[in-house]
């Protein structure tokens, strides 16, 4: 993806007899401020999720249950990220188009953002998605 660090970052994760425990920390794991928190799931068999870009927000996708799939798409190259482990993260910067699919049964996708809910912020529709990355390279 040009210019943008898109990619999947570990977690800090712990072991012991009692399970497991991933820790998300600002500026530490993650690499950004978190404004906002918001999870997805019971989404049906079929559909999907996402199917826009922010024009300023970072955010980081997290399969805390479950999995499902997640492409990238920067206006001239795309790519696909599988999520199923907890201790893992999608990052994934502004200026990028994102499609959430394929989620399994219980599936449950954590999304962490870097600013507070605002509308005129989301780039919904394909076509103004690619004339914003024309006008911001």
């Amino acid at each position: 993806m040009k210019n943008n660090p898109a990619g999947i970052i570990p977690l800090p994760c712990f072991h012991d007899h009692r399970g497991s425990l991933t820790v998300v920390e600002q500026q530490r794991a993650v690499p950004f401020s978190i404004e906002r928190a918001f999870w997805i799931f019971g989404v049906p068999s079929g559909r999907g999720r996402g199917g826009h870009a922010h024009r300023l927000h970072t955010q980081l996708l997290v399969a805390v249950s479950g999995s499902f799939t997640v492409i990238l798409d920067d206006g001239e190259n795309s790519c696909t990220y599988h999520l199923d482990k907890p201790s893992e993260g999608l990052l994934v910067p502004p200026g990028i188009w994102n499609i959430l699919e394929n989620f399994s049964e219980g599936a449950v996708c954590l999304v962490l953002v870097s600013g507070p809910y605002d509308e005129s912020e989301y780039i919904r529709e394909y076509d103004d998605f690619q004339n914003f990355t024309k006008k911001n390279p």
